[in-house]
């Protein structure tokens, strides 16, 4: 079974990057990745509707000028935006510069102050130059539902076990996750739901 929560060192040693929100409450903060996608991020958005949650989108900037309409749907029903950079790009193959500048051009679709680097793979330099004008919002839970080679249901129920107030939990509307995403995501809501939790954005 793969890991699914980060090491504690890594918060230590990044006290600048938002990994979990500290709060005793029964809140949780879904987070996806890699859309806005045509058909699969209306599906999400109904899944998510069916539970009253509210959810942070971390919007790849092509993707957004593809697909406008999509990206206007999730900020209509009311959930948060975040930059994905704009051409998904993974920091550490890329210089300050050239990363400052993809997130800045997707910046300009998207307008968000929360930013999620791709991969989780960001350089200290690219850190020192987004951090005073943007939120660099990580993650405590990742599901992992992006590999086809999960068991989907163990997977659910583990994720139920690890799951605790204030989690930053990531999926992503994307093709390749969407058969594993869509019964681990009703999974959690429903359980959750049943605990009496709150699902809000960032």
């Amino acid at each position: 079974m793969f890991k699914h929560t980060i090491p504690a060192l890594f918060p230590l040693i990044t006290p600048s990057l938002t990994w979990k929100v500290d709060t005793t409450d029964k809140v949780l903060y879904l987070t996806f990745d890699d859309g806005p996608h045509p058909t699969i991020t209306p599906q999400v958005l109904t899944l998510l509707s069916n539970f009253q949650a509210k959810a942070t989108f971390f919007c790849v900037g092509d993707n957004v000028a593809k697909y406008p309409e999509t990206f206007n749907q999730v900020i209509q029903q009311g959930h948060a935006v975040g930059n994905h950079t704009y051409n998904h790009l993974k920091g550490w193959s890329a210089s300050v510069d050239e990363y400052v500048a993809n997130t800045q051009q997707a910046h300009d679709l998207i307008g968000s102050k929360l930013f999620r680097p791709p991969y989780g793979r960001i350089a200290p330099g690219q850190i020192k130059a987004l951090k005073n004008d943007y939120q660099i919002v990580m993650w405590s839970i990742l599901t992992r539902d992006y590999d086809k080679h999960i068991d989907v249901a163990k997977t659910a129920e583990r994720l139920c076990k690890l799951i605790t107030p204030g989690d930053i939990i990531v999926f992503h509307d994307s093709e390749k996750a969407a058969p594993q995403l869509f019964p681990m995501l009703e999974r959690v809501l429903q359980y959750f739901s049943n605990q009496g939790y709150q699902f809000d954005k960032l």
